[in-house]
């Protein structure tokens, strides 16, 4: 079609992305030919450091440089307030609120089983893993020691569970609710200010705010 193979292999490659078709595949190749070349290769570059740098968070599961992520260790971060979602982007819509000031765990994606996810898909876990501590720690001595960056550091008192507003993020807050009941601790669900069948990543800042402030309990 094209008279270069390398502009018809960008454009293979670009359709592969989200939410781009042949046209706008077509149209971002040709942008990047005609861009400068000091910025098609910043764009290289950036992709690469990205594959090449960033990784997930042992503990959260979400995007990180370093193991464990800066928000998982920083201690002006409450972590009696544990916020589970399903996706990084999810948390990162969150944060833009500015309204959250807890920590994250990301699941990894909603339970579907006629996608073939169940429970031993997501990071559900790994967060059962992280209430563990919680318990150990209020039975054990003073003296103990605890874990920089860990939630242990403080007993979980709330998690709250912000999965997206649809048929898969409903049914994983259900079945989540169930698991963790039995802990004692307190569980919430962020409120309907989210559309039904929206995903947080691309709810508007307001929208988000309104949905953490009014999180109601889990019966």
């Amino acid at each position: 079609m094209y008279s270069s193979k390398y502009i018809e292999l960008l454009i293979e490659e670009l359709v592969k992305l989200p939410s781009i078709g042949m046209k706008s595949a077509q149209r971002l190749a040709l942008h990047i030919l005609r861009a400068p070349r000091e910025d098609a290769l910043r764009l290289a570059e950036a992709i690469r450091a990205v594959k090449e740098r960033v990784g997930f968070c042992s503990l959260c599961g979400n995007f990180s440089e370093e193991d464990p992520c800066r928000m998982c260790t920083d201690p002006s971060r409450d972590a009696a307030l544990l916020c589970v979602v399903e996706q990084p982007g999810d948390a990162l819509a969150l944060e833009r609120t500015g309204q959250f000031k807890g920590r994250y765990h990301v699941l990894g994606g909603a339970l579907s089983p006629l996608d073939g996810v169940n429970p031993d898909a997501l990071r559900i876990r790994e967060l059962l893993e992280r209430m563990r501590p919680t318990v150990v720690r209020e039975t054990a001595s003073a003296a103990t020691p605890a874990t920089p960056g860990t939630a242990g550091e403080k007993a979980i008192a709330e998690i709250i569970l912000a999965t997206n507003p649809n048929v898969a993020g409903e049914a994983t807050a259900l079945y989540l609710s169930r698991l963790l009941a039995p802990l004692g601790v307190r569980i919430t669900r962020i409120a309907r200010g989210v559309p039904m069948g929206s995903d947080l990543e691309y709810s508007d800042l307001v929208t988000l705010a309104r949905a953490l402030e009014g999180r109601s309990e889990v019966e």
